[in-house]
């Protein structure tokens, strides 16, 4: 136990604390790619999935686990990756996006984590799980890409890794855009740490690093698998409510570590301040914390599980998931942002009677 919760709130803190001061947020990315087309954090995303699948490959390699992907719940992952989409555009971030900016003090945030939970719990282990189970009955007999195209996985990786490595050079290549900032308080490591402005490939990198150790240490307690967010935080809720420690495992663990890396990490850059919501965000972030909680359930991962594990394990389950996460996010995005400004400029330039 002791082992467990030293190894889960120390990756998670790492991980917090990298998601927050290098601004990692999934959410902003997969909305700019629409609405900006600026598809910088979604390349950020991409390097971080091939440095773990790398990584993480290259420990089953020479034996430290083993990893079966087992099969494709195709309907659930396709209906719930793109409620999932939609709902975090409402909530303001992802499953991960959403416990480090809680750890800043944004009210918002705890408002969707609590729907998140809520709903991931109910779809768990509630009055939704047969909802959940038939689903989910609907099965595709193999999940991963390696073995359907029946190809050696470590082609896929390189092929992949290769294929971002051009993606990162072509982009670094562009002229660089200078952002203008103060004059920096602290100099050195404490610099860097707390005030510099995180490249987002850099970022990438580090999340990369910590998804590949993530494997081993919650690999060392039972739990056979990588970073986990949506599982983990139903269990939290699942706990609270039965006292089973059961529900108690290395993810629990994982996401308050991240909470409380974030909020170390804001505390020290001078981020951190509570952020009272009005009405209108209020229950834009409550609903969207449930769509977040039922879709990510049901597809059986968030943009964390799926979007970043699954898809660097090669898996028809995590690509799957993840366009149609996007897929939702950009119809959101549609919605919430564009469509009220092209009413707004048809207002705007109507003519009176």
């Amino acid at each position: 136990m002791i082992q467990m919760i030293l190894t889960g709130l120390l990756c998670g803190a790492l991980l917090g604390f990298v998601m927050q001061r290098g601004r990692f947020c999934l959410t902003g990315g997969f909305r700019d790619m629409f609405l900006t087309k600026d598809n910088r954090m979604f390349y950020a995303l991409l390097i971080a999935i091939a440095i773990q699948s790398i990584g993480v490959y290259t420990l089953i390699h020479v034996g430290v686990f083993e990893f079966n992907a087992g099969t494709l719940p195709i309907i659930a992952v396709i209906i719930g990756s793109f409620i999932f989409g939609i709902g975090i555009i409402f909530a303001g971030g992802c499953a991960t996006g959403t416990w480090y900016r809680a750890g800043e003090g944004l009210i918002g945030s705890w408002i969707a984590l609590a729907g998140y939970m809520l709903m991931a719990a109910v779809m768990k282990s509630g009055v939704l799980l047969p909802l959940d189970t038939a689903v989910k009955e609907v099965q595709l007999e193999n999940n991963s890409i390696a073995a359907t195209l029946g190809v050696n996985i470590w082609i896929l990786v390189g092929i992949f890794g290769l294929a971002v490595g051009f993606i990162v050079y072509r982009t670094l290549r562009k002229p660089k855009v200078k952002i203008p900032g103060l004059k920096p308080k602290r100099t050195g490591l404490a610099h860097i740490l707390f005030e510099k402005r995180w490249h987002p490939f850099v970022t990438a990198i580090l999340v990369g690093l910590i998804a590949i150790l993530a494997w081993p240490l919650s690999v060392a307690t039972g739990r056979i698998s990588g970073l986990g967010i949506t599982t983990p935080s139903a269990n939290i809720l699942q706990y609270l409510v039965t006292g089973e420690l059961s529900f108690i495992n290395w993810g629990v663990f994982l996401v308050l570590g991240i909470f409380l890396g974030s909020l170390f990490a804001a505390k020290m850059s001078g981020e951190f301040r509570f952020r009272l919501p009005d009405l209108r965000t209020t229950i834009h972030s409550f609903s969207g914390g449930l769509m977040m909680g039922f879709g990510a359930a049901l597809a059986g991962g968030c943009s964390i599980g799926n979007g970043l594990v699954m898809t660097a394990m090669m898996t028809w389950q995590g690509w799957i998931s993840l366009a149609f996460m996007i897929l939702g996010t950009w119809t959101a995005s549609y919605f919430v942002y564009v469509r009220p400004r092209k009413k707004a400029k048809q207002t705007t330039h109507a003519v009176p009677a």
